[in-house]
């Protein structure tokens, strides 16, 4: 991992040449105290400075939580990541989709070998392909995981990444809203160059947007904090058992995504122009770019967010964790 300074620096960069409102980052490396860096601004109206302890939307990172809480039921024998879609949805994909639910397992659905296509609300999705010949990173498929595993335990996904993680782990400010989708004080203001269909408007307030549709794919909230203590855990073994444990770490190639990658059952490896692999994941919803990566034992992590989603957040993801490039 980079040093404190090198971090800082990157941070500054991100602002002044990517034009983002605000940034964070904590670096948590070792057993060393934690180490916390901002700049920027998390209300354009007022100049308030981004702070620690800030709830953000951290977008496709919720999909690490959502698998864990399918692992987890797995190891209690309550699914098979082998069973199809249509055993626990049936009918669903074949009315909503266009494709066959027969074919498609859960561990498709987690790894996005499921076939199905990416679709924001209100559009008509693509038409499915084959399941399992190649990977098509899709929020459709955490949806259905979602849906699964409220079928499975009869209580909602919110209550279960709540009663099987948060809690346990002393998450305090990890959830996953309701349809108030109400961020907790204390919060930056998050902002938007993005429509809800992602197409380009000007910079807007999407602080109390109604992101609810995300869901399992992407709608949850956390801290900076509480993302290290859950990734650590993660990546250290210490949530899983070791059978689950090597279903979440075994990846499939990635294609049309984010270069270098390798993706397993909600989170994914990337490799570093420098040749070192980090593991995690990130999150770009509307109005706030998260990411949450670290070594592979989770000795040393690095969480970071914008609370602005129009820069290329991939150049910041590799300045923050590797160095600018050139």
């Amino acid at each position: 991992m980079r040093s404190i300074s090198d971090i800082q620096s990157a941070l500054d960069r991100a602002v002044a040449d990517g034009g983002v409102p605000g940034i964070v980052a904590e670096l948590q490396d070792g057993e060393a105290e934690p180490w916390f860096g901002t700049a920027g601004v998390a209300d354009t109206a007022t100049g308030r400075a981004r702070r620690p302890g800030e709830h953000f939307r951290i977008g496709s990172f919720t999909k690490a939580f959502t698998g864990t809480v399918v692992l987890l039921l797995a190891a209690e024998g309550r699914l098979s990541l082998d069973d199809t879609v249509a055993a626990w949805l049936p009918g669903v994909v074949e009315e909503h989709l266009g494709g066959d639910g027969t074919g498609i397992t859960v561990r498709r659905l987690l790894n996005h070998t499921s076939g199905l296509p990416d679709a924001f609300p209100g559009q008509e999705p693509p038409s499915p392909e084959k399941p399992g010949e190649r990977f098509i990173y899709s929020k459709v498929n955490y949806n259905l995981v979602g849906m699964i595993v409220e079928q499975v335990t009869g209580s909602t996904l919110a209550e279960e990444i709540d009663r099987r993680l948060a809690r346990p782990l002393g998450l305090a400010g990890t959830y996953l809203p309701g349809t108030d989708n109400t961020l907790r004080e204390p919060h930056a203001r998050h902002y938007s160059k993005a429509d809800a269909f992602g197409a380009p408007v000007e910079v807007h307030d999407v602080t109390d947007a109604d992101l609810s549709w995300a869901g399992a794919a992407g709608g949850m909230v956390s801290t900076t904090f509480d993302l290290h203590r859950f990734l650590r855990d993660l990546l250290g073994g210490r949530l899983l058992a070791p059978a689950q444990q090597e279903e979440m770490f075994t990846t499939v190639p990635t294609r049309d995504w984010v270069p270098d990658t390798r993706y397993g059952l909600g989170v994914y490896a990337q490799t570093l122009p420098s040749g070192a692999t980090l593991w995690g994941g990130g999150g770009y919803i509307q109005g706030s770019v998260t990411y949450a990566m670290g070594d592979r034992q989770g000795t040393s992590t690095l969480v970071s967010n914008l609370n602005g989603d129009w820069n290329d957040f991939l150049e910041t993801f590799t300045d923050l964790y590797d160095g600018p490039a050139g």
